[in-house]
């Protein structure tokens, strides 16, 4: 069966988002149970928010909308990534997880960012977070 795709399934940052979420998921299933109800559940409502918020602004009437809602998307991103953080402190992420994930998040932002500026809109968001550089592991 064909169907016609919304308008947000189109979007590269929309795609990005999805398997961003689809990453966080899959990573908070190895955290320990204590998690289950506070850190895990954090992380994926913040991961779910990104993606969710691109899909809504997608669907507003006007690019000033669309724009806003890219800017929630960019800040429960970076929920995501702090959330990460405390995740790595806890020795809850392998290094080359943690790694990848930041690397997903800081292409993300990028899309974010620049799909904002497409929309003319000059984002109240930096043009790219500081590098993502974890603290020294012990």
């Amino acid at each position: 069966m064909n169907r016609v795709q919304f308008r947000f399934e189109k979007l590269e940052v929309w795609q990005l988002a999805r398997r961003f979420n689809r990453r966080i998921y899959a990573v908070v299933k190895n955290f320990p149970e204590c998690e289950h109800h506070a850190l895990s559940s954090q992380l994926r409502r913040a991961s779910v928010s990104v993606v969710s918020n691109i899909a809504e602004g997608a669907g507003r009437n006007s690019d000033a909308d669309f724009a806003r809602f890219l800017e929630i998307a960019y800040g429960s991103l970076m929920e995501v990534v702090s959330q990460l953080f405390i995740a790595s402190d806890e020795a809850y992420l392998e290094g080359a997880s943690f790694d990848s994930l930041l690397v997903e998040a800081d292409l993300l932002a990028a899309k974010l960012v620049s799909l904002s500026k497409t929309l003319g809109r000059r984002p109240r968001i930096a043009s790219r977070p500081p590098a993502l550089d974890p603290a020294p592991r012990p």
